[in-house]
């Protein structure tokens, strides 16, 4: 094999990994959000959260890793849509915010 032929299939397994990280990270980003809603009481719209950000950052023990950033939307009474954003750090989840809402009884 010449190296054009090596650098290609080295390209092309690091496109794989890419794209196999990103599918566990966008279904653990859906079950945060889907959680985060079901804690708070309210309607976890379309049943799926959106990638909105992509880093390289270092995470608490120095090891560089992607920081993800995802939007989903949500509902209080289901006549309204909301937002809220969550932060994936490696496959941790870093952070949840959301919209404020009116708590209903």
């Amino acid at each position: 094999m010449d190296t054009i032929s090596i650098i290609f299939l080295l390209l092309l397994a690091a496109l794989g990994w890419f794209w196999s990280a990103s599918l566990r990270a966008l279904e653990i980003a859906r079950k945060a959000g889907k959680r985060a809603c079901d804690e708070a009481n309210v309607q976890f719209l379309d049943d799926t959260v959106a990638g909105i950000g992509l880093a390289l950052v270092r995470d608490d023990a120095g090891r560089r890793v992607l920081r993800r950033s995802y939007r989903f939307e949500f509902s209080e009474t289901g006549n309204t849509r909301l937002e809220g954003s969550l932060v994936l750090l490696g496959s941790r989840v870093e952070s949840v915010t959301m919209e404020p809402y009116r708590v209903l009884e």
